[in-house]
């Protein structure tokens, strides 16, 4: 029924401070269901430990997806019911998992005497426990007639429909609210996540990626017409990801230099059967970026 990818790449600024990957991704197939996950460490002094936390982030979600899913027919019903109402207690059951681990974590491995060398003291015992693994996180998922999701911080959800057309579900600016720290480790977490659903409309693909990857293209026009290009991909998916994961370092050595991860689900027979008229669409989006192009010259 679906299928999925996931790849993280190190960003070129973290590879030259020698500073490890902060993001984490990851993709589940199941009954019923197919979700994405991207979850991107913050780099500030503070969440020293966002790496792990990314990990956990992606986990979770994962594992709130399974648990929620395991009676696909009765999530089904209970979501048709009541969808908003559901989500919103999945993004609870997250952040109660994502705590359970990182605190798992902590427990097992005691902050070092090197962590807390890069703080005063009176410092360090201001930042909260949860705070050493903050970090971002995007989910999306497939399921049986509709699509849904959730984000808190910055990232990017990206729809591919049958017609070729590509819609950022969520807004860029929207999940990324100025002045806050959305942020799985803050305590009101509950209250900046984002959440989208769709229905009635035919899902070639789902994209969801952490802010290296938009911030890396000159244009939201640019942006999305990347995606109609790996939509384009997935019939050849095994052929063309060595080169997508080649594109992804490439855009982080060359872009802003950060983390980039990308997950992505979509429907196998969909995208054989609709690859031309998404071939055609590429093209047209070629000649519109050729336009755009010269209208800017001739300024």
């Amino acid at each position: 029924m679906f299928n999925g990818f996931c790849h993280s790449v190190m960003g070129a600024s973290h590879e030259k401070r020698g500073i490890v990957c902060q993001d984490a991704s990851a993709f589940k197939v199941g009954e019923g269901f197919a979700v994405a996950v991207v979850a991107d460490g913050h780099g500030s002094k503070k969440h020293f430990r966002s790496n792990i936390g990314s990990k956990c982030a992606a986990e979770a979600a994962v594992e709130t997806i399974e648990t929620f899913f395991a009676d696909p027919d009765a999530f089904d019903a209970s979501f048709k019911e009541d969808h908003k109402w559901l989500i919103r207690k999945l993004e609870k059951y997250v952040i109660y998992l994502w705590n359970e681990k990182t605190m798992a974590h902590l427990k097992e491995n005691p902050v070092t005497i090197d962590e807390k060398h890069l703080f005063e003291h009176k410092d360090f015992i201001e930042i909260p426990e949860s705070s050493y693994y903050g970090t971002t996180l995007v989910v999306a998922v497939a399921a049986r007639g509709y699509t849904f999701g959730f984000q808190i911080g910055d990232g990017s959800l990206v729809a591919v429909f049958e017609d070729g057309e590509t819609s950022q579900i969520i807004d860029y600016e929207e999940s990324n609210p100025a002045n806050i720290t959305a942020s799985m480790c803050n305590a009101m977490a509950i209250a900046m996540f984002d959440s989208f659903y769709v229905k009635d409309k035919r899902l070639l693909c789902f994209c969801i990626s952490t802010d290296g990857l938009y911030t890396s293209f000159g244009s939201d026009y640019d942006f999305l017409d990347y995606h109609t290009i790996i939509a384009g991909q997935l019939p050849n998916i095994e052929a063309f990801l060595p080169s997508l994961k080649n594109n992804l370092v490439k855009r982080s050595h060359y872009g802003t230099e950060d983390d980039i991860s990308l997950s992505c689900i979509y429907d196998p027979e969909l995208v054989v059967s609709a690859n031309e008229t998404v071939k055609a669409k590429i093209l047209d989006n070629k000649r519109k970026a050729a336009e755009r192009k010269a209208k800017l010259l001739n300024k």
